[in-house]
Order: C-alpha cells, then sequence, then structure tokens
C-alpha cells in the first residue's frame, strides 16, 4: 500500500470514530485498527492525533488543485477549487461535523487548523493565479481564509443533495470579497468619486462698487 492510500485509509477511519463517539476519543491506534493498518507504519506516519487533520488538509488542497485552470476570472477559479475542497468534507460529512462541533473546548487544535487553514487558502490563490507572497499574499490568504469560513458555516447547515445553499453561500462570500478594497486580484478598489464642489463663494464686487447686501433674515 502506498503512503497516499495508507493516509487516505487512515483518516477515512478517524471520520468515522469521531461520527460515532467524537473527535475528542479518537485515537491513531484505534483508527489504523479500525482500517486494518499496521501500528507501527500508523505510528510512523501520525506521531500524533493532530497530524490526522494536517494531512487531511492536504487531502483537500490536493483535491482542489487537481484541476486548477489558467482559464476564467480568478473568482470562478477559486469557487470551482473551493467547492472542490467542500467535495472531500462532504465525503467525511458526519466525522466533519463532530470535529467542528467540538473545537470550541479545544482551542490548541482551533489555533493549530487555523494557522493550517491560512496555508491552504495561500496555495488557492496561488492555484488561481493570485499572488499570495510577502505581507499583501498573506493578507489576501486571511481575507480568503473568512470567505472559506462563511462556506464552512453554510456547508454545516446544509443538508441538500446538490449543496446548493453551500454554493450560494460561497458565491455571496467571494462577490463580497471582490468588493473589500480589490485583495481578490491584488488592485486597489477604485476610489469613491468626489462629492459635488461646494459652491465657491461670491467675487468680491469691482472697486468703487457697493457690496451685494444679504438676503433678508426670514422673519
Amino acid at each position: 500500500m502506498e503512503d497516499g492510500e495508507f493516509d487516505r485509509a487512515l483518516v477515512a477511519a478517524a471520520f468515522r470514530l469521531a461520527a460515532e463517539r467524537g473527535w475528542p476519543r479518537v485515537s491513531v491506534a484505534e483508527a489504523a485498527r479500525r482500517a486494518d493498518l499496521r501500528l507501527d507504519r500508523a505510528r510512523a506516519r501520525f506521531p500524533a492525533k493532530q497530524m490526522v487533520l494536517l494531512r487531511f488538509g492536504r487531502i483537500a488542497d490536493q483535491a482542489a488543485l487537481a484541476l486548477a485552470t489558467s482559464e476564467g476570472a480568478h473568482r470562478d477559479r477559486l469557487f470551482d477549487m473551493l467547492m472542490r475542497r467542500i467535495d472531500v468534507l462532504q465525503a467525511h460529512r458526519e466525522g466533519m461535523l463532530a470535529l467542528l462541533k467540538g473545537l470550541p473546548a479545544d482551542p490548541c487544535t482551533a489555533a493549530m487548523l487555523a494557522a493550517a487553514s491560512v496555508r491552504s487558502m495561500g496555495w488557492m490563490l496561488e492555484g488561481a493565479g493570485i499572488s499570495a507572497t510577502g505581507l499583501p499574499g498573506r493578507l489576501r490568504a486571511k481575507g480568503l481564509l473568512a470567505v472559506w469560513l462563511a462556506t464552512v458555516h453554510a456547508w454545516r447547515e446544509d443538508a441538500s443533495q446538490d449543496l446548493s445553499a453551500t454554493m450560494a453561500a460561497l458565491d455571496k462570500a467571494l462577490s463580497r470579497a471582490e468588493r473589500v478594497a480589490g485583495w481578490l486580484t491584488g488592485r486597489r478598489s477604485a476610489p469613491a468619486a468626489d462629492p459635488s464642489p461646494a459652491e465657491p463663494p461670491p467675487a468680491d464686487p469691482p472697486p468703487g462698487e457697493p457690496a451685494p447686501e444679504p438676503p433678508p433674515l426670514p422673519e
């Protein structure tokens, strides 16, 4: 069994356990037993349970990037890639929901996943042809992370077969991102039109002519 196949089998088993008993009670050893995998190899490849989640994130990234294209608008490319990531989550839906439910009580794992997700969003940007390097790129990655989190939130509540509500949420979040400072493509948003200039004050009268009287005050 190749490493990739081994990892996918163990990750799938871990999420099945999470669906049954909650993520806190999942162990790498038990997941390996469930999938009939060698414990020594599981120990070598997943020295800690958190490694299962990191590997899962890379699997999702690979699925998203496998069909990356240079055709179409940046927004459309991102939409397709992020939906392919959602498809990976959907394949392990019950286990993922159990994980997300337990994250508020596990701040260390939540922080680890947040950092990993920023890296993943950088890959999504690069896959769409948008630079994710330097400080501007990191800001774009964090902006795309907000889009991703909004999409995952919708996915948690979406019981439809075609994930129509999830797609609508992603489309809305990307549209909103396009309007915020142009971060999606690295361009600045167009400045707002200047307000109409105030009416200039009346010119001083020519020398020798009396100044015009002010309008009468209302009674």
